[in-house]
C-alpha cells in the first residue's frame, strides 16, 4: 500500500522539477531521476543533439528500447524476477531467524 503523497524537488539535466510521489516510493523515484539524468547527459555530451526537448525524446526512446528488449527480446520478466527476489529474501530472513533462535 502506498504511503502519503508528497512533493519532491528533483534535478534533471540541470533543470529543477517538482513531482508528486508516494513517500514509500521516494527511493525508486530518485533512482529513476538519477538514471534519466545520466542518460540525458550521455546524449548531450555527444554534442549531436542540442535542444533539451530532443535530448529528452532520445533518452525516452533509448530507455523504452532497453525496457522492451529486456522484457520481450530476451524473455526476461522483471515482475517475476522481483517476486522471486522477494521470496528469496523472505526465505533468508526466516532462516536467519531460525538460526538466531538456536543461540
Amino acid at each position: 500500500m502506498s504511503g502519503a503523497t508528497k512533493t519532491l524537488d528533483v534535478k534533471i539535466l540541470d533543470r529543477e522539477l517538482r513531482v508528486a510521489c508516494p513517500e514509500d516510493e521516494r527511493g525508486e523515484l530518485l533512482d529513476a531521476v538519477a538514471y534519466l539524468d545520466k542518460k540525458m547527459r550521455e546524449i548531450r555530451d555527444t554534442g549531436k543533439v542540442a535542444s533539451v526537448e530532443r535530448i529528452a525524446l532520445m533518452a525516452a526512446l533509448n530507455i523504452t528500447h532497453e525496457l522492451l528488449t529486456t522484457k520481450v527480446g530476451r524473455g526476461f520478466d522483471l515482475a517475476e524476477f522481483k517476486r522471486r527476489m522477494d521470496r528469496m529474501e523472505t526465505a533468508i530472513d526466516q532462516a536467519l531467524a531460525e538460526q538466531d533462535a538456536l543461540f
